[in-house]
């Protein structure tokens, strides 16, 4: 039974693991977002300053050149992100179903069956009859 406690531990520790991971790319990709929906806001400013919004321009703004090139490789990343979520979260289910099942398994260890029940009854009657 101490093996069937060690592997639910275990178990836990692997489903846990999984979930902190899931929650780490689900920020980094809220972050990536914010960041580049501030990027946008920076790059509007800077082509309302310069009076020049077309990217092929001569003279568009080198600033704002720069900033949309970081903004595109935060949303690139964050769709890639958005990939590996997802297999994150298909880790993260198998980790809980395998959790389920050796919580089943130690469940059904810990559960005397009726023969031992009735063995467990008999013996504490016998030893009880033994004192008096």
């Amino acid at each position: 039974m101490k093996s069937r406690d060690t592997l639910v531990r275990l178990k836990r520790f692997q489903v846990e693991e999984k979930r902190r991971r899931l929650s780490q790319i689900e920020m980094m990709i809220a972050e990536f977002n914010r960041m580049a929906a501030e990027l946008d806001r920076e790059i509007a400013s800077e082509e309302q300053k310069s009076g020049i919004k077309d990217v092929a321009h001569y003279a568009y703004s080198t600033y704002a050149r720069a900033a949309r090139a970081r903004r595109d490789n935060l949303l690139h990343s964050a769709d890639e992100l958005k990939g590996q979520l997802e297999e994150a979260k298909a880790l993260y289910d198998q980790a809980c179903e395998d959790l389920n099942k050796a919580q089943a398994l130690e469940g059904r260890d810990k559960t005397p069956s009726p023969s031992e029940l009735a063995r467990e009854v008999s013996g504490f009657g016998v030893l009880r009859g033994a004192r008096a």
